[in-house]
């Protein structure tokens, strides 16, 4: 008897029966003849080209190009393995930052705002900032970030300059205490006129207000992040537009909800 079964070759060259039949439907792998009790049989060349197709397959070389590159004389061959080596280095790469990505995500703060951000939060922390609060900056951030990437840097740069002042943390703080008052409380009005005067005597931290104003429907965007987390009508909502309302009137801009 001459050659071995399908079944034997598949398990010598360690692929499957039904792989076999699909290299063979492929094209990348002729099928023997039949021999006299009608079963076709392997010899040692349909084996060889087998563990060849199956090598170039199991590197990731893709079925269709298997056949031309086997059939490819030894300067084309050679041509083929180098732009296949620099697909899968591509590949590999590609599947690296993915891994990399996976890993941020891991640390979900990481990944949606970077290792500066996620520092200045901690620094926050550090500073006596309820956790609370380092939470909300945090979903204003990763918002401001979103809304307004080309200014978001520049931001980062002016917070942690002004948390360096501890004129700024100590108002900052007080606005953190103010949302818990009710809307009408006269010190709301009190507090928004002190923050006002000091961002007023403090052009680097007034950048905090005005940085993030995007080119395109800048009210819209700044709207969506000055005001994330507040509710309509709250003590921090009314804080908030009351210190806008007190800048506009100095001549600084910033974008009204109704303007684009």
């Amino acid at each position: 008897m001459n050659g071995v079964t399908i079944g034997q070759a598949a398990a010598f060259v360690g692929v499957t029966v039904k792989t076999v039949r699909h290299y063979h439907k492929l094209g990348l792998v002729k099928e023997p003849e039949r021999d006299s009790s009608g079963y076709r049989r392997y010899g040692s060349a349909d084996l060889l080209r087998l563990v060849q197709v199956r090598t170039l397959a199991a590197a990731g070389v893709p079925l269709a190009e298997i056949g031309p590159l086997l059939d490819a004389d030894a300067v084309l061959f050679a041509a083929a393995l180098a732009d296949v080596e620099r697909q899968l280095t591509e590949r590999i790469e590609e599947l690296i930052a993915r891994r990399d990505t996976l890993h941020r995500l891991a640390d979900g703060d990481r990944a949606l705002l970077g290792d500066r951000a996620v520092a200045l939060l901690e620094r926050m922390s550090g500073l006596g900032f309820p956790a609370e609060e380092v939470a909300a900056t945090r979903e204003g951030w990763v918002l401001a970030r979103a809304l307004v990437p080309e200014g978001f840097d520049d931001y980062l740069t002016h917070i942690e300059h002004a948390l360096e002042d501890t004129r700024f943390v100590a108002l900052i703080k007080r606005a953190t205490e103010a949302a818990s008052w009710e809307p009408d409380d006269p010190r709301i009005a009190e507090l928004a006129t002190a923050m006002a005067n000091h961002f007023l005597a403090n052009p680097e931290q007034l950048k905090i207000v005005t940085g993030l104003q995007a080119r395109t429907e800048a009210a819209t965007r700044y709207t969506l992040i000055a005001l994330h987390g507040e509710e309509q009508g709250s003590a921090a909502a009314r804080g908030v537009t009351l210190v806008e309302t007190k800048l506009r009137a100095a001549g600084i801009h910033i974008p009204r909800p109704d303007t684009r």
